[in-house]
């Protein structure tokens, strides 16, 4: 009983070993990697497991990069998983860059790998098989005033080289755009580029918008173009109507100030009507006060009133009403 139960320790701890020495020791990698005439040590796998990094990643990714013919170094691929890189992904841009005849070194790679950009989608496909971009809704005017409304297809293929660094999409989109309407707006008429719409895609085209971008720009095809609204027209009637409430309130104000001066001279007959009626009533006062000093005499005042009689009787007979 004794010598059982010893052997079953024994095999247990056999059994341990042999589970701790595999994980540290990944022999069957090592036979994997070493038929498929790729070598790497044993320490070397030892060290992957001490260093914490995955060597069934990188003795899969050996294999791959050696069967396509692609040298490297099995310190290469941990340097860039232990800087969080993606090992796998890098290994297949690679392979296909490799088959497809697009130099990509190992290192610029790892370089756009590390930037956050994927090698294999936004390099090395776009650069075998270019994609188009549709831009919708440009917006143009030209010098006559009519808007046009433009989408346009931009083919692009990635730029390898400039992908660490360069500018997406996004601002492709942003200077095709922007050199759409500037070529619209110095077309002298709308027609013109109705007529001609492949000259202002070659126009723009010969900007070098792509520069400092990740992409390289193919070609500018306008897809459509509509017409839009006549905006010279628009900004016209605008101004005359601005026009036209300047000149109402300017009318305004003059006849206000008209109004104004008409009150004012009314004012100023009445006060000047004021000062004859009083200067009327002291006639009476000054005549009594000249006949009782001896200023004027009798007759003086007979006369006096003899020819207010007759001033009467002429205002009387000249009025309408006697006629």
């Amino acid at each position: 009983m004794t010598i059982m139960i010893t052997l079953g320790a024994i095999l247990f701890g056999l059994i341990i070993a042999y589970a701790i020495i595999s994980y540290f020791i990944p022999i069957n990698l090592w036979l994997q990697a070493h038929f498929a005439d790729v070598h790497i040590p044993m320490t070397s796998l030892f060290g992957m497991r001490l260093r914490r990094v995955d060597p069934n990643l990188i003795v899969i990714s050996m294999i791959t990069a050696h069967k396509a013919g692609i040298s490297l170094k099995v310190d290469d691929l941990e340097s860039h998983f232990l800087a969080k890189g993606n090992v796998g992904r890098v290994i297949e841009a690679l392979v296909a860059a490799d088959r497809a005849g697009i130099a990509l070194t190992f290192e610029r790679a790892c370089a756009i790998d590390l930037a956050g950009r994927d090698v294999l989608r936004e390099g090395v496909q776009p650069s075998v098989n270019p994609v188009v971009i549709s831009i919708d809704n440009i917006i143009g005017t030209a010098l006559d005033g009519i808007q046009l409304m433009v989408k346009v297809k931009v083919t692009v293929r990635a730029n390898i080289e400039r992908l660490v660094g360069g500018a997406t999409q996004e601002t492709i989109k942003a200077r095709v755009g922007q050199g759409i309407v500037a070529e619209i707006g110095s077309a002298k008429s709308y027609k013109d580029v109705l007529e001609n719409p492949d000259r202002i895609s070659a126009r723009v085209l010969d900007l070098g918008l792509d520069s400092g971008t990740a992409y390289e720009i193919l070609s500018i095809d306008v897809a459509d173009i509509d017409v839009g609204k006549n905006v010279g027209a628009q900004l016209q009637a605008s101004q005359a109507e601005a026009d036209m409430r300047t000149a109402e309130a300017k009318a305004r104000e003059k006849r206000a100030m008209a109004e104004a001066r008409q009150e004012e001279m009314k004012a100023l007959a009445e006060e000047k009507r004021a000062l004859v009626i009083e200067a009327e009533a002291q006639v009476p006062m000054a005549l009594a006060d000249s006949l009782r000093s001896g200023k004027m005499g009798f007759m003086d005042y007979y006369n006096l009133q003899n020819i207010k009689a007759d001033t009467s009787m002429r205002k009387s007979i000249g009025s309408p009403k006697a006629s």
